[in-house]
């Protein structure tokens, strides 16, 4: 006689907050904690969410690309100044660009900087050009008016501002110039060869103002970064007077990338560099150390060192903050394309933009923008990448959701909130497998796909659900799911260009081993 058991199988529900500890590229899959995601793809993570990111639209369309975007600001006068193809272009208006006529670059790749009401424009090939807006509101644009004894102009190819002195690098050498009284925008410039105090030789890549109180004082340093990754350190205001200029250290970091390797940031100076993007006060040992307003980017330096092995010498690396989204982008060269390596400045948390094909950025009045090829787009603006879709794809680091055991998972229950209806792909890859499931077409009423009018639910895509809006609440139902094992990861997939889409926590239930044959 067959006689029958009672296993005890009870489902256990689980909660899995959204992984808002972002990407982690540094950790072990088995380490790993589960706030953080294996693959963080154009989605941000917030503190209690994590939220699409927003699309860019076309600005200004030309034939050619843009290389160099640059805003100059004066109190009455905003300009928007981009170079392409040689020619310099006034994009302060969409609706009316015009060409500056009687400039023009042979290399359309600058470094810029302005300083008091002057732009400057340098690129180590053509006589430094600098914008400004006069007296009398007209604009300029012409060859600066720096001299000095043994300069030869068209090789400086960076500069930057320190303790009032304008500072410029030659290429390809140790010298840098300044100018010859602190507050100069014309006249002489001095050389200043650090060839004699560099201890492992190579050239000037940067220079940049460090602070040790978070603001401008007389305890500011003048800091010189060669391309053999030294950190020559001064203190002092006048670098004309011995009594007043001195030597603080030569310190040994990793090799910085690019003649736009630095970004400044609420007095630190983050350098970006063959190992990462490394704040001074981490690699520094002066008294601010390990005091930076802005994380290390340890947590993903397993990807900048892939991305940095083949790709260091291309141009296109650049850093730069977006108040308005609060995160900072670092912009990397990929093979023929690029991607963002992004920061939440609030959490410290990273993740990664694509698809995005971005030789410079800038910021004007506010907003984002950044130079591509036929033009100039502008970021943060819409829900779609200039029409196409954005693909949004976050892998969720693995958890035993509470239990160590074997257990099967039945259902999903994603908490989202999103601007319109969209298509969800939702899965969980199981004790580290790599399973890979197609994006879905997006279902909402911005996109061209309308319901019933493509295969969806069917036996080649069982896992494909048409997720709707409640008004602006987070969505909240269970959807099956079938997968059996230890460590669970959760994959959330979107494919969208009409939605604005944040997921806050995802709801599991599952079985105990007790329950399975």
């Amino acid at each position: 006689m067959l006689k029958l058991t009672n296993r005890g199988n009870k489902s256990v529900n689980y909660t899995l907050p959204a992984p808002c500890g972002g990407l982690n590229i540094r950790d072990s899959l088995d380490e790993m904690d589960a706030s953080d995601a294996i693959k963080m793809d154009n989605y941000i993570p917030g503190d209690t969410k994590v939220s699409l990111r927003k699309g860019y639209t076309q600005y200004v369309r030309t034939k050619k690309s843009f290389l160099t975007l640059a805003s100059y600001k004066k109190y009455n006068s905003s300009v928007f100044i981009g170079i392409s193809n040689g020619q310099a272009y006034n994009l302060t208006s969409k609706r009316n660009v015009r060409t500056f006529e009687n400039i023009s670059f042979t290399n359309s790749r600058c470094h810029t900087f302005q300083y008091k009401d002057r732009l400057f424009f340098m690129n180590g090939v053509d006589k430094p050009k600098v914008f400004y807006v006069d007296e009398t509101d007209n604009e300029k644009f012409e060859d600066w008016s720096f001299t000095g004894e043994g300069l030869i102009a068209e090789k400086i190819i960076a500069g930057s501002v320190s303790k009032q002195f304008l500072w410029f690098i030659e290429r390809g050498s140790m010298n840098v110039w300044y100018t010859s009284e602190g507050g100069n925008i014309a006249g002489n410039l001095y050389q200043f060869d650090l060839s004699s105090v560099s201890r492992f030789g190579g050239h000037i890549m940067a220079v940049c103002c460090w602070t040790l109180d978070g603001g401008q004082g007389l305890d500011d340093l003048t800091v010189f970064i060669t391309s053999e990754g030294e950190a020559l350190v001064y203190s002092g205001t006048n670098p004309n007077d011995a009594d007043n200029w001195e030597l603080k250290g030569s310190y040994k970091i990793a090799k910085p990338i690019g003649y736009k390797c630095t970004l400044a940031y609420q007095g630190d100076v983050v350098i970006i560099t063959e190992d990462g993007y490394m704040p001074l006060s981490k690699v520094l040992p002066l008294n601010q150390a390990s005091n930076s307003a802005i994380a290390f980017s340890d947590k993903i330096r397993g990807l900048v060192l892939s991305r940095t092995a083949n790709n260091k010498n291309k141009d296109g690396w650049q850093a730069i903050i977006y108040q308005k989204g609060g995160y900072a982008i670092f912009n990397v060269p990929v093979y023929s394309n690029f991607e963002q390596h992004v920061i939440n400045l609030s959490n410290g948390a990273w993740c990664r933009f694509t698809n995005i094909k971005s030789y410079c950025w800038e910021l004007f009045e506010g907003r984002l923008y950044f130079g591509s090829d036929y033009g100039v787009y502008l970021f943060d603006d819409g829900y779609s990448d200039a029409g196409n879709h954005i693909y949004g794809e976050v892998e969720q680091a693995y958890s035993n959701l509470g239990f160590d055991g074997l257990k099967k998972i039945q259902l999903l229950n994603p908490r989202t909130k999103s601007s319109t209806q969209y298509a969800l792909v939702i899965y969980t890859n199981m004790d580290f497998e790599e399973r890979e499931e197609a994006y879905a077409e997006n279902l909402g009423f911005s996109g061209i796909t309308k319901w019933n009018e493509a295969k969806w639910s069917c036996l080649k895509n069982p896992i494909g659900t048409k997720w709707q809006t409640l008004r602006g609440k987070i969505r909240s139902q269970w959807i099956a799911n079938s997968s059996t094992g230890f460590k669970a990861g959760i994959v959330f997939k979107t494919k969208t260009r009409g939605n604005l889409i944040e997921w806050y926590d995802t709801g599991v239930r599952y079985e105990k081993s007790g329950g399975l044959l």
